[in-house]
């Protein structure tokens, strides 16, 4: 039976990965300029979220998916630097909460890592 941990880590990105493909254009907003196809890049994450959450439910891919999840997460920091670098493009969100998100990025790193990779 998978930990609370991982039942939650499952269902977050789970849950977030659907959201990519039924909101595509949001995720799509926060993509920095720089990279290219954004919309391509959302569907590839989304996929890869999904996946992540399924594999860590399966104990014998347990540690591969949240080493997949981890790197995921580090694939993605940049759209969060692009949001706090530019609160204006997300009026609906205080800018101190687009701050706050960079290092709570690194807390549910850790918490993925301690949830899954530890044997």
């Amino acid at each position: 039976m998978p930990s609370i941990s991982v039942l939650a880590i499952a269902l977050i990105f789970i849950a977030a990965g659907i959201g990519h493909f039924v909101w595509p254009e949001m995720y799509v907003r926060i993509m920095p300029p720089y990279l290219p196809a954004p919309m391509t890049l959302v569907y590839i994450s989304g996929f890869f979220e999904i996946l992540g959450g399924v594999g860590v439910l399966l104990p014998g891919y347990r540690v591969y998916a949240g080493w997949g999840l981890i790197i995921l997460l580090l694939a993605v920091f940049p759209a969060n630097v692009h949001m706090a670098l530019h609160p204006g493009d997300f009026s609906k969100i205080p800018g101190w909460a687009l701050w706050a998100r960079l290092p709570l990025q690194f807390v549910l790193i850790a918490w993925v890592y301690y949830a899954t990779c530890r044997t």
